[in-house]
C-alpha cells in the first residue's frame, strides 16, 4: 500500500508477550530510531492459531506490555487483537488498522524467527502488499527464509545478540529462578504478584 512520503511512519510489532522481555524492548528502540518511525504499536496476539501451548490470559500480557512501553512516548498498546473473536491473523489486524486510520507508512518489524515462517502465515502475499517489512536478526536462527518471501524487499533492524527468549524465562519462573535482567523490572514484579508461570 503505497503512502506519500510525508506521511505518518507506523511501525507495528506484535507478538503472544508472554511476557514482554528485554529483548522485545531493545527491538522496539532499534527499529524507532533505524526505521525513522513516528510511533510504534505494540499489539498483543488476542488468539494465536499458530500456537499449540496455552498462553497467558489476555489481561496479564497487556498489563504487562503496558509496564514494558511505560515512559517511550512513541510507544502505543494497540488492542484489536484482544478485542476481536475468532483467531488473530496478522492480515486482519493491518486491514483493520489501515481502514481505521487511513494512510501512512505502514512497516511491519519481526525478528527473523517469524521471518523465515512468514510463508505460512495467512494471505502474507497481501500483507506484504500492504505493509514494507523490518527484520531484525536473532540469535541461533539459522533456518532460510523461504524464496517466495525473500523476493519482497526488507529492511534489516540492528540489534546486538541477546540471547533471551520467552519460553527459557517462563521456564525459570517455574523453577523458582530470577528473572532480573531478562525483563523489565516492573514486568517482573508483575509476575510476581501475580503468581503467573510456576506451574
Amino acid at each position: 500500500m503505497k503512502a506519500e512520503t510525508n506521511a505518518r511512519r507506523i511501525g507495528l510489532f506484535g507478538g503472544t508477550f508472554d511476557p514482554p522481555q528485554l529483548a522485545h524492548v531493545a527491538l522496539a528502540r532499534a527499529a524507532l530510531d533505524a526505521l525513522r518511525l513516528d510511533e510504534l504499536r505494540w499489539i498483543p496476539t488476542g488468539r494465536p492459531w499458530q500456537k499449540a501451548r496455552t498462553i497467558t490470559e489476555a489481561v496479564h500480557r497487556e498489563a504487562m506490555v503496558r509496564l514494558a512501553i511505560a515512559g517511550e512516548p512513541r510507544f502505543r498498546l494497540e488492542r484489536c487483537e484482544l478485542e476481536r473473536s475468532g483467531p488473530s491473523v496478522t492480515l486482519d489486524t493491518v486491514r483493520e488498522l489501515q481502514q481505521r486510520d487511513g494512510p501512512g507508512q505502514w512497516i511491519w518489524v519481526m525478528g527473523r524467527d517469524q521471518y523465515v515462517n512468514l510463508h505460512t502465515w495467512r494471505g502474507w502475499r497481501e500483507l506484504l502488499q500492504r505493509v514494507a517489512l523490518a527484520v531484525a536478526d536473532r540469535p541461533g536462527i539459522t533456518a532460510a527464509v523461504d524464496p517466495q518471501v525473500a523476493a519482497y524487499p526488507h529492511t534489516m533492524v540492528p540489534l546486538p545478540p541477546m540471547p533471551l527468549s520467552a519460553t527459557d524465562i517462563r521456564a525459570r519462573v517455574a523453577r523458582g529462578e530470577a528473572i532480573a535482567g531478562l525483563v523489565p523490572d516492573a514486568v517482573a514484579g508483575y509476575i510476581d504478584r501475580h503468581h503467573l508461570y510456576r506451574g
